[in-house]
């Protein structure tokens, strides 16, 4: 390429008044006043506590693990290479929700050297994160867990469906998820619900 070009000589193109060609359109005031829809987001946090070290907790919060404490987790396994959990492994489980399909979730960070795990979550309305980051407690022997739900709703509808999901996951502040694990830490079985 050259750095200059010299265009005095240049000639206009004799086709480019045909190209232009005039165009109306009549648009209603509905369409006029068209905006997309915005996107809800809402999170909650809690921290509960647990009665063991972080050694013996922090490996109940994988989807295979978590498995052996809470009632009524029963994943379906899509992708793994390892036996309990790994970043980036698929699996679904079913929907609480009537309208709504099999959730799909990813393992989007899982980071044991730090007691971090993310899962995102897929629904066709909705999408949403869990975040759970561990971390020793007051004594040796006990863990505290910090677990974070933030919602997406992709439509109005999801919106809705995610309110009710954050109020009803949060009803008791995450203290029966500590009621259940800590019985499991006790008792090595599962609290069944009645």
């Amino acid at each position: 390429m050259r750095k200059e070009y010299d265009f005095s000589k240049a000639k206009k193109n004799p086709y480019a008044k045909h190209l232009k060609k005039q165009v109306t359109i009549r648009l209603d005031g509905e369409t006029m006043s068209f905006s997309p829809p915005k996107l809800a987001r809402i999170s909650k946090t809690s921290v509960i506590t647990l009665n063991a070290p972080l050694t013996k907790v922090f490996p109940l919060f994988g989807p295979i693990k978590e498995k052996e404490w809470a009632f009524g987790w029963e994943p379906e396994v899509l992708y793994l290479t390892t036996d309990l959990v790994e970043e980036h492994m698929i699996f679904k489980t079913r929907s609480h929700h009537e309208h709504e399909p099999d959730f799909l979730w990813t393992v989007s960070k899982y980071h044991p050297d730090s007691a971090f795990i993310e899962y995102t979550v897929f629904a066709p309305e909705r999408l949403w994160w869990i975040t759970i980051k561990c971390r020793e407690g007051k004594s040796r022997e006990t863990t505290e867990a910090e677990i974070t739900y933030t919602y997406t709703g992709l439509t109005e509808k999801g919106s809705a469906t995610n309110q009710k999901a954050l109020e009803t996951m949060f009803r008791r502040e995450l203290k029966d998820w500590e009621e259940e694990i800590n019985h499991y830490l006790d008792t090595g079985k599962r609290l069944e619900h009645s």
